[in-house]
């Protein structure tokens, strides 16, 4: 994963350059606004020494009409320009979120594995928050500001350049101690987003856990872990505001000791006569036009700082590999039939620790191949590389005869389904739950996979039907429904490969047996794969895998390994006299 901090230039590129009629249009607006704005300092020094030294009533008159029109003008364009850039930026937030979830879900199964789904959340959500200050009005205001500071810098010399220079050095001290000083803030914004994604993610775990949490009188524990979260986060918002307020203090100093020159040289310089009065309130309030936008700067800066850490978290996951690479994965299926080899497959979760040790068999098309045997023996390992949700570090899995690492991802998943021991349930419907495979499916395919399921023995007794709100997660059905629920989504999805994990774990012994019955046409013609820890419900499997420290103990049908009276037979003996 990619540590390196995006680039100004990256930003220009990516983000900037496409949305560059707005940002212009933005800054014609803001150039605008702020030439309007230099109506009323200009026109103080006409009033004071022209209009009202020479009693010129006709003068103030004119006077007065062009400030107001310049403040109308300016009320105009600020307008405007909120309304364009920070609907522009909302807009590209919008965009921003869309194309992470989207880099997210092609990344491999174990990324999800090493990362909270909160933390995930977090980094889909808040991380690009920050681009507003790019291109909302921060960016547009930092550049408009910068051209006001400058205009008002050519005015200030023209009108004294002694009283301009005193302004010029304190300033130049400020603007040097702010850009070191957001270069080390930039790291405390990026940890602030890591550890606001820690706390989202373990706050998630707990929302979703809150029966154990309770179940087990746990609150007290939860609560520490929470409060320890949060008060580190609390710790480094607390680093960042103080590295900010001294900036902005320092700059409140610093400008006050260039105004205190300006009293003392412009108070000397109207003793002398060498200075009109309406000279030394025009530059006055020229002065605050060049200061504050630097100080609006400094903040914007703040902002922007920020914005580059969301962003650098942001890039580790957009240049994360994804799991399909399309330059290797470059075979895609149309159709197959289902033939599944294993040829001296091995793997490991880490390096140098095996969980397989050159697996070979054959799945033939149509076949049902059982894998048995103690936990953490590799049989969820075999069935996760049959799904490409894993891939052998070493071996070749085939799918009729292709190299499966070198089959597009998405075109073969659409022929497999998947049933797990613990399958997941969407908040919504008992209907939207069977149809997330098939949103297009008829009423009358639906019907199928719910009476083949024997999901309509409870759904009958509910007032709503199918139309039934599950609650997240399926909180509101009991197990053995839930996984007949599962059940239905893969009969409806009619898949040529079939992955079933302990699918029939969750249900007594009257819906195993409704189960059984519904799954034995499910699997006609299918290749299938059964992981099953009751080994009453696998007799009928082409062959069955004995899987035992990552190897296959025993290969053949039930009759063939009851009649070798091996591992199977002392593990099915062993079932049938519990």
């Amino acid at each position: 994963m990619s540590k390196k901090k995006v680039s100004l230039k990256q930003v220009f590129k990516d983000i900037m350059w496409p949305r560059r009629k707005i940002l212009f249009g933005g800054l014609i607006l803001i150039l605008i606004s702020r030439t309007a704005g230099f109506v009323l300092p200009m026109s103080l020094q006409v009033l004071i020494d022209d209009a009202v030294k020479n009693s010129n009533i006709e003068l103030m008159k004119y006077l007065l009409i062009a400030v107001i029109i310049a403040l109308s003008i300016q009320a105009i364009t600020s307008f405007w320009l909120t309304k364009l850039l920070s609907v522009e930026a909302q807009h590209l937030i919008s965009q921003l979120r869309v194309q992470v979830q989207k880099k997210i879900l092609t990344l491999p199964i174990s990324y999800f594995d090493n990362n909270k789904s909160g933390a995930l959340v977090s980094r889909i959500m808040t991380d690009v928050e920050g681009v507003r200050n790019l291109v909302g009005t921060g960016f547009v205001q930092l550049i408009g500001g910068s051209l006001t500071a400058i205009a008002a810098l050519v005015l200030l010399i023209k009108i004294n350049w002694i009283m301009t220079l005193s302004t010029l050095i304190p300033i130049a001290v400020f603007a040097y101690i702010a850009m070191r000083a957001f270069g080390k803030i930039r790291p405390i914004f990026k940890e602030r987003g890591k550890l606001n994604a820690d706390v989202t993610g373990r706050l998630t775990e707990t929302i979703s856990g809150v029966r154990v949490i309770k179940g087990f009188n746990a609150e007290e524990q939860e609560n520490k872990i929470f409060e320890r979260g949060a008060d580190q986060l609390f710790q480094n918002v607390k680093s960042s505001l103080t590295a900010t307020s001294m900036v902005t203090s320092l700059a409140t100093f610093l400008l006050g000791v260039g105004s205190v020159c300006i009293m003392g040289i412009g108070g000397y310089l109207m003793m002398n006569g060498e200075m009109e009065a309406g000279e030394f309130i025009s530059f006055t309030v020229l002065l605050g036009f060049m200061v504050a936008p630097i100080v609006q700067m400094s903040n914007i800066g703040s902002q922007m700082t920020e914005a580059f850490a969301g962003l650098d978290r942001t890039a580790e996951i957009m240049n994360s590999l994804p799991e399909n690479d399309d330059s290797v994965r470059t075979i895609k299926l149309e159709k197959i039939k289902g033939d599944i080899k294993f040829d001296k497959v091995s793997f490991a979760y880490e390096q140098g620790k095996e969980v397989l040790h050159e697996v070979s068999f054959d799945a033939p098309l149509g076949s049902v191949t059982a894998l048995v045997g103690t936990s953490g023996s590799g049989k969820s390992t075999i069935a996760g590389l049959a799904a490409t949700f894993l891939q052998p570090q070493s071996g070749m899995i085939t799918i009729d005869g292709q190299d499966l690492s070198k089959v597009n991802l998405s075109s073969y998943r659409q022929f497999l389904g998947v049933v797990l021991q613990d399958d997941f349930l969407f908040e919504g419907t008992i209907r939207e739950n069977i149809m997330f495979p098939r949103p297009n499916a008829t009423e009358e395919q639906l019907q199928h996979a719910v009476k083949a399921a024997y999901v309509n023995e409870f759904t009958d007794r509910f007032e709503e039907g199918l139309n039934t709100v599950i609650g997240e997660r399926g909180v509101k059905l009991s197990g053995g429904q839930r996984q007949r629920l599962a059940i239905a989504r893969a009969i409806l999805a009619d898949p040529s490969i079939i992955i079933l994990d302990e699918a029939t774990s969750s249900l007594d012994t009257e819906s195993e047996s409704l189960i059984q019955k519904s799954l034995g046409e499910l699997m006609k013609g299918r290749t299938t794969f059964v992981i099953a820890h009751r080994l009453s419900t696998i007799r009928q499997a082409n062959q069955i895998l004995v899987i035992e420290a990552g190897k296959i103990a025993e290969q053949g049908t039930h009759d063939e390994l009851i009649a070798k009276q091996g591992r199977y037979y002392n593990l099915y003996t062993y079932q049938s006299r519990i």
